[in-house]
């Protein structure tokens, strides 16, 4: 019999637990909500400094996102020179292709005027003209040869194509990406600096409110600790407030950023248009949003148990015996 017994006691127990558990989380909830004003701007400042971070994070994702010809990025822009003829044109085409082995595609002086107006706008600016100021142009990816690395082999071509009659100017087109590569690292590095420094300035100022409100409520708190109280269930409430103040901070912050991509949405899908770019400017997914908020609660937990920490070890201080 006394096995039954001391299991029906165990759940009972785990019940009773629960339940203090769950009156201090909505009854800490609640107190929040009395103290409007104070809560508002203390979960505002949270609010903001989680939104940095993430916002930084999100400018990060979408880079590394970016739809990127890869091979494009790799390649060449060769410009010749104004007046060359069609015929100059095939056979350096060919001479590039026999030579080097490399893949060219052809831009006309027609084609790129109409890709100009239609980037510009300057329809009617380019009537104005007599002939068509924009030379040939050629996109000229260099053959994978394998035994040297993708920027050698472009800095040979280079050389080589500006050594050919009939060209002006060669731009190397994979200087761009990897410019945009450090400029993704660069941001990578600054997320995680910037999440650490503002993930402690959410820890101190939950700490500092909680502090606050545990020295409004310390004759209280003293009572408690003097009819036996143990630390666990004078620590719980504060807890609980520290953990909704950090989520609802999280909250804002999340709202914050989609407020800020509603109102990007429509310049950077333009922007990303006008690059001939088909991917679109993402968000936070479900997951992200789940582990901002748990980082959130994380964060308000850590800050509220360093506050009643000191408070409470102030009071075992306190009764200690005095020695003579």
């Amino acid at each position: 019999m006394s096995q039954p017994t001391g299991l029906a006691s165990a759940r009972s127990s785990l019940r009773a637990r629960t339940r203090r558990h769950l009156y201090s989380l909505f009854s800490s909830l609640g107190s929040l909500l009395e103290h409007r004003l104070g809560t508002l701007m203390t979960v505002l400042v949270l609010g903001v400094a989680m939104a940095l971070p993430l916002a930084l994070h999100l400018a990060v994702l979408n880079l590394n996102a970016l739809d990127l010809d890869k091979q494009r990025m790799g390649s060449l822009s060769v410009f010749l020179s104004p007046g060359i003829g069609e015929p100059e044109v095939i056979d350096l085409i060919q001479r590039i292709e026999v030579a080097r082995g490399a893949r060219v595609e052809t831009i006309s002086p027609e084609q790129g005027m109409e890709e100009f107006k239609a980037a510009s706008g300057f329809q009617d600016a380019m009537e104005l003209f007599d002939e068509n100021p924009l030379p040939w142009v050629l996109q000229v990816t260099p053959a994978d040869d394998g035994g040297s690395e993708p920027d050698e082999s472009a800095e040979r071509m280079v050389s080589w194509l500006r050594e050919q009659p009939g060209v002006d100017r060669v731009q190397a087109d994979y200087k761009w990406m990897e410019r945009l590569e450090g400029l993704v690292g660069l941001g990578e590095a600054l997320v995680r600096v910037l999440a650490f420094v503002l993930a402690l300035t959410v820890i101190l100022v939950i700490a500092n409110t909680i502090r606050l409100d545990v020295a409004n409520r310390s004759g209280e708190i003293q009572v408690l600790h003097l009819v036996g109280a143990p630390d666990g269930f004078i620590r719980q409430p504060f807890l609980y407030a520290g953990f909704w103040y950090g989520v609802l901070g999280a909250l804002l912050a999340l709202l914050l950023l989609s407020l800020v991509l509603f109102y990007l949405h429509g310049p950077m899908e333009r922007l990303l248009d006008a690059y001939g770019n088909v991917m679109r400017p993402r968000g936070l997914g479900l997951r992200e949003v789940a582990g901002v908020l748990l980082c959130g609660g994380l964060l308000g937990l850590i800050g509220s148990w360093l506050a009643v920490r000191g408070h409470l070890r102030g009071l075992r201080l306190e009764k200690m015996p005095v020695r003579g």
